[in-house]
């Protein structure tokens, strides 16, 4: 789809006063508190067209909002890829060179191959190792419900029932061109203790999506013991009024796509339920991919439908 046939109702904020931060890292602050307590760490603009989420740092900047106890790190990603943003262009400035977020395997990182991204990703690496919860704040391409991203591990689902919103808690095992940093480390590890949770906060450039975004955003640091209600008036706090019945989508694959054209077979925005088993979802060069089992969920399907990235994710709900 074109761009043109987008519309955006955000204004993407100017980033320029975080620059020096205060970690040695450009665009990335800690604030620290007396008390002792967890590190914190929300990020925005993994992908530099969304841009949700640098409006609820800047939010977060210009509230001057502190930690109740331990330390809150306020991390924008992928600034080169955002300083590219362009509203008559907006799906361009994804990223520069290549996906910031399926880099995070230590492989990866620490291996010869050299992009703007990977560089970023080497340069953050020390806050994302030393965090211990993690909220990393996304948008999508489509007009769908917003999503929280919580993985395969139970302490993470439990963390996203406590933040008590969005609806939706899609569990899921990742992407096979590469981890995302949700799941890197400790993230991912069963026997450690971090926690990460990814919110997609709903279409990339609706007005909605910054509203989605602030609001996680504060629930989460309460839910995270960073903050109180009280401490977060400056931002009207957040939403209580809405409390959704949370249901979860139990993602149990991803299809990768490995021939060189991509189709599907209907027009997909995502979480649309496919009743029947053996429905036709599209065609992977000449491969028909068909649902594996009655009532499976689509999950945001791609416009990026490139060899070897995921065209969409399949689920169901587990009630």
């Amino acid at each position: 789809m074109s761009d043109l046939n987008y519309t955006v109702e955000l204004t993407a904020p100017d980033i320029e006063p975080y620059r020096a931060g205060n970690t040695g890292i450009p665009y990335v602050t800690t604030l620290e508190a007396k008390e002792p307590g967890p590190h914190v760490v929300v990020t925005a603009l993994t992908h530099g067209n969304e841009i949700c989420g640098a409006i609820t740092l800047d939010r977060l900047f210009r509230a001057d909002i502190r930690p109740r106890r331990g330390r809150l790190t306020l991390a924008f990603n992928n600034v080169a890829a955002y300083r590219e943003f362009d509203p008559r262009y907006p799906i361009a400035s994804r990223y520069v060179d290549e996906d910031f977020n399926r880099l995070w395997h230590p492989a990866t990182l620490d291996g010869p191959r050299q992009s703007t991204e990977l560089a970023r990703a080497r340069r953050l690496r020390p806050i994302i190792d030393s965090a211990d919860l993690l909220l990393d704040l996304h948008s999508m391409q489509y007009a769908t419900a917003p999503l929280m991203l919580a993985g395969l591990l139970g302490r993470s689902r439990e963390l996203a029932l406590r933040v008590g919103i969005p609806e939706l808690i899609m569990c899921d095992a990742g992407h096979a061109a590469g981890p995302r940093m949700r799941d890197y480390g400790g993230f991912g590890d069963p026997a450690a203790t971090k926690t990460a949770l990814l919110i997609e906060c709903g279409q990339h450039w609706e007005r909605r999506s910054a509203e989605v975004s602030t609001d996680v955003t504060l629930r989460f640091l309460i839910a995270t013991g960073s903050a109180q209600p009280e401490d977060l008036a400056a931002l009207g706090g957040p939403d209580f009024d809405a409390h959704p019945r949370q249901r979860i989508i139990e993602v149990t694959e991803a299809v990768t796509i490995t021939g060189d054209r991509f189709d599907f077979a209907g027009d997909y925005r995502g979480l649309e339920v496919l009743g029947e088993k053996g429905s036709l979802i599209g065609r992977d060069g000449e491969r028909e991919v068909r649902t594996p089992y009655d009532n499976c969920v689509l999950i945001m399907p791609s416009r990026r439908l490139v060899k070897g990235q995921t065209a969409v994710r399949l689920g169901r709900y587990l009630d």
